[in-house]
């Protein structure tokens, strides 16, 4: 028998003999790649929705909570950062359930078609182990980064105090966020390593303004002024668009030093707080000087000469 004919018969042979173990490997195959893209796109549609759902309870619980306190016009902004921050959630978990799954069928497609995987998966929790250990700190960084955007911490423009950073928020990703503070500093401060924060543009702000008056005059008539002052300010065009509830006169917070000092705050929009107080101020200044209203000076202790001719 010819050679080339021997070798034909051969492979056909082991065609026959291994035909129904190909074919039963390929089908496999097949289904652990339709099953992963249909888990993939599964899961995908699960987490575009609870995103979703996530913006919208958001949406409900402000509205509930910013009942009479929260201006319509930084309704569209919060809502817009709201939906950028779900999106921003749901490519990271859409992005980490792709690995995971693809990575899962591509070792089963490889133990399908004959390679031991044993080695691989050793490797791979070798490695996993090594870099576990070797990136706590990064992994740390990565899990603050994504519940800080969850939850809406804080965002892009907001005005924080992070500890020894404080200042505006100029850029947020999931290991750092860059605080640019009123010197101009530029600070990265890893997201592991903020403890707690403070944030000053959120919702809603207050503007707290205290007036030490002079001891000797008479409260209630200086309360009279004041109101009249604050009220004329409320009703400025160029202010009241910025001021959510009016502002109210908390009454005498101190008495000291030849000083009684009345407390005035105002509720204004995020961010708008420091703006309006230094306004309100001046303001208030220009209003006790009408009323000839003075003002407290601090008494100074004395020393030297004087205070041997006052012994």
């Amino acid at each position: 028998m010819p050679a080339p004919l021997s070798q034909a018969n051969a492979i056909t042979e082991w065609f026959n003999e291994n035909s129904s173990e190909m074919i039963s490997g390929l089908i496999n195959i097949v289904i652990v790649v339709v099953v992963a893209l249909v888990l993939r796109a599964v899961i995908g549609r699960v987490i575009d929705q609870l995103a979703k759902r996530m913006v919208s309870s958001r949406d409900r619980l402000s509205k509930t909570r910013a009942a009479g306190r929260i201006v319509k016009s930084g309704e569209a902004s919060r809502g817009e950062r709201q939906r950028q921050r779900a999106q921003t959630v749901a490519s990271v978990l859409k992005s980490v359930a792709t690995f995971v799954i693809l990575g899962i069928a591509f070792v089963t497609v490889l133990g399908q078609i004959g390679v031991n995987i044993g080695p691989i998966l050793a490797s791979a929790g070798v490695l996993g182990l090594a870099i576990g250990f070797g990136a706590q700190s990064l992994v740390q960084d990565f899990l603050s980064g994504l519940f800080m955007i969850a939850e809406d911490q804080y965002g892009v423009g907001d005005v924080i105090d992070a500890g020894e950073a404080i200042g505006t928020v100029e850029a947020v990703t999931l290991r750092v966020t860059r605080i640019r503070d009123l010197n101009g500093g530029l600070w990265h401060v890893r997201n592991g390593e903020i403890m707690r924060v403070c944030n000053m543009n959120q919702d809603w702000a207050n503007a707290v303004i205290e007036l030490p008056l002079d001891y000797s005059v008479d409260v209630e008539q200086a309360k009279e002024v004041i109101q009249r002052s604050i009220d004329e300010f409320a009703d400025d065009p160029e202010y009241a668009p910025k001021i959510i509830e009016r502002p109210d006169i908390s009454g005498v917070v101190g008495i000291g030093n030849g000083a009684v000092t009345v407390r005035v705050m105002v509720t204004t929009q995020p961010g708008e707080q420091w703006a309006l107080g230094r306004a309100l101020r001046g303001h208030l200044k220009s209003g006790l000087d009408r009323a000839n209203i003075k003002v407290a000076y601090p008494v100074l202790p004395v020393t030297g000469a004087g205070a041997a001719q006052q012994g």
